[in-house]
C-alpha cells in the first residue's frame, strides 16, 4: 500500500524542491555561496515554513551567519518566485536556519572512528568484525 503523505508534508516537499532550484538559479548573492536544502516544516496552517540548509564548508552556525542573513533577506523574493509558478491559494512565510544536523553526524562518525582506531590498537576489535566476515 502506498504511504499517504498530508497536505503539510506535500508542500514541505515541494517547497524544498522549488526553492533549492530557485536559490541555485534565481539569487546572486556572494554571501549565499554554495547552499543545500536539507529540509522545510510546515506549519499546520500552512501560514509559515521553517527552511533548513547548509553550506559547502560551514560547519558552524557562526560560519554561515552571511548566509543565513542573506536567504532571509531574500525570503520575500523567494516567496514571490514560488507563488508565481505555483497554483497554491497562498504560499507560506519562509524563514532559514541553518542545519546543524550535517556537522554533528560528522562529528559523530569522526568520534566512532577514533573509538574503533583505539580498540584496534588495544588488540580489542578484529578488523574481520568490521569488515562482516566475523562471526
Amino acid at each position: 500500500m502506498a504511504k499517504e503523505y498530508n497536505r503539510t508534508q506535500r508542500v514541505a516537499d515541494y517547497l524544498q524542491r522549488e526553492l533549492a532550484a530557485l536559490i541555485q538559479r534565481e539569487l546572486r548573492d556572494p554571501r549565499i555561496g554554495m547552499v543545500s536544502i536539507t529540509g522545510v516544516n510546515v506549519s499546520r496552517d500552512l501560514g509559515y515554513a521553517k527552511v533548513y540548509f547548509t553550506c559547502l564548508g560551514a560547519d558552524s552556525t557562526e560560519e554561515a551567519a552571511g548566509s543565513a542573513e542573506a536567504l532571509n533577506h531574500a525570503a520575500g523574493f523567494l516567496r514571490a518566485q514560488v507563488s508565481r509558478d505555483s497554483n497554491m491559494r497562498s504560499v507560506p512565510q519562509l524563514r532559514f536556519y541553518f542545519d546543524t544536523s550535517v556537522g554533528r553526524g560528522r562529528d559523530m562518525e569522526a568520534l566512532i572512528r577514533k573509538a574503533a582506531d583505539a580498540d584496534r590498537e588495544l588488540g580489542l576489535r578484529d578488523d574481520d568484525v568490521e569488515s562482516g566476515e566475523g562471526n
